[in-house]
């Protein structure tokens, strides 16, 4: 159990699932603040969502999934502050977090076969966040 994402890890397995720890602190933030500590480059977030909308689906029904964006067009849409509501499966404090990191962030629902196609690098349903 790592009760700690701020502090040194050791951890040697190839995969790490993790959940929030620390109220105030998003899930998001936590797992940048993992992948910072463990120093690996990519996140994958298992959410209610299985893309990144251009638009809030819940509102609007014309919103299209995004399958591929880059950090800094991803923070134009997540914004700068935690609104209530805020429709986005990554928060802007984790956003800019991973982004200085240059972290690689894989958008999945929660579908579990649609992991299992992500992780033996088969076509998947997802988007991917990057720096580009």
């Amino acid at each position: 159990i790592i009760s700690d994402p701020t502090e040194k890890i050791n951890f040697k397995k190839k995969i790490l699932f993790a959940g929030g720890w620390k109220p105030g602190w998003s899930t998001d933030y936590d797992a940048v603040l993992l992948a910072k500590n463990l120093c690996v480059n990519e996140i994958i977030n298992i959410t209610n969502t299985d893309y990144v909308y251009d638009k809030d689906p819940n509102k609007f029904k014309d919103a299209k999934p995004i399958k591929e964006i880059s950090w800094k067009k991803f923070r134009k849409l997540v914004g700068d502050r935690w609104k209530a509501g805020l429709c986005m499966p990554f928060d802007p404090i984790a956003v800019k977090e991973a982004e200085k990191l240059k972290l690689k962030v894989i958008v999945l629902g929660k579908d579990l076969k649609n992991l299992k196609n992500f992780l033996n690098n088969k076509k998947f349903e997802g988007t991917i966040i990057k720096q580009k």
